[in-house]
């Protein structure tokens, strides 16, 4: 009777062990689902060794004498290494080759604009296949004196009537000719209060989305259109929303690696006060700067990318 008993209280021992290590596996394969549903549903829970990006857009500004100024104090300070930071300026098209040649060779050089043709009838525009015949912008081709280009920046979007369309093609044209690119979207004032960013901004994209299938040379820029210049900086919860939105945005409709991986960085009225705190959002990936990138100031802006790193 007593073995009979032992026996009993062996197997009834055994059979909860084996209820118990059911269970676990099913709460494992559980929460396996949900982090994997969650990754897929949302991927900026991942930066995925997205190095920080700083861009410096000079805009029309700037003489000979004050380039070189802004070039030697480039060159003078201590930043963390390229392997931490990226850093493009974008000087006006006729000081690209001077800073070219003068900059620090961990910085890079962007230009301002490209046209989309190889040349033609198309007074005043650049085009970057031809501008290894300029005798004004020397014998280098733009690859050469750029490493890339911005594109879509809201100045040219509002004042020069660059349509959602012409952007995407001049991004597609630029890829194609090697070059890596800055591409701008965002939204007004009177966009934003009527609740539609998103559809703006998604839109913005979607031109871009339709011309490419590559995305490993894009940067994409939200600049909010209302804080471009104006001194009204767009809060750190709302630039997440709106690049944690874009990210989600390309993981539909592009992948969840281009979404991932994909560096998103914010523009408008970043300065060297606000930097570290806008930095520290899980999805703002680095900054486009406009009137600080020509002030001392834009290191501080640089050296955020310390705040990704710790």
């Amino acid at each position: 009777m007593e073995s009979r008993s032992s026996d009993s209280s062996f197997f009834h021992q055994h059979n909860m062990l084996m209820e118990m290590q059911q269970s676990l596996r099913i709460a494992l394969d559980h929460t396996q689902r949900q982090s994997n549903s969650h990754h897929q549903n949302h991927p900026e829970s991942s930066t995925m060794g997205r190095k920080f990006f700083v861009g410096g857009n000079w805009k029309c500004n700037g003489t000979t004498e004050q380039v070189k100024k802004i070039v030697e104090t480039l060159n003078a300070v201590e930043v963390p290494s390229s392997d931490v930071v990226e850093v493009v300026v974008s000087p006006p098209y006729v000081f690209l080759p001077l800073v070219k040649s003068l900059l620090r060779p961990d910085f890079q050089v962007a230009a301002q604009n490209c046209w989309v043709k190889n040349g033609g009838a198309f007074t005043g525009e650049v085009s970057l296949a031809k501008m290894s015949n300029s005798s004004v912008l020397g014998v280098v081709t733009i690859a050469k004196m750029s490493n890339s280009s911005v594109l879509g920046h809201s100045e040219r979007r509002l004042l020069l009537n660059e349509s959602n369309e012409f952007v995407g093609d001049k991004v597609a044209y630029a890829l194609s000719k090697g070059l890596k690119v800055i591409a701008c979207v965002g939204e007004t004032l009177e966009q934003r209060e009527a609740g539609s960013t998103m559809d703006v901004v998604a839109e913005q994209t979607k031109a871009i989305a339709d011309r490419i299938s590559d995305w490993n040379n894009v940067v994409i820029a939200y600049e909010p259109v209302w804080a471009i210049g104006t001194g009204k900086v767009a809060t750190p919860a709302q630039a997440q929303e709106v690049h944690s939105e874009l990210r989600k945005w390309l993981a539909a409709k592009t992948s969840n690696e281009v979404a991932e991986t994909m560096r998103i960085i914010y523009g408008g009225s970043v300065n060297g006060a606000n930097c570290k705190e806008l930095a520290g959002q899980p999805d703002v990936d680095g900054f486009l700067v406009g009137g600080a990138s020509l002030k001392p100031e834009f290191i501080d802006i640089i050296n955020a990318a310390t705040v990704k790193s710790a």
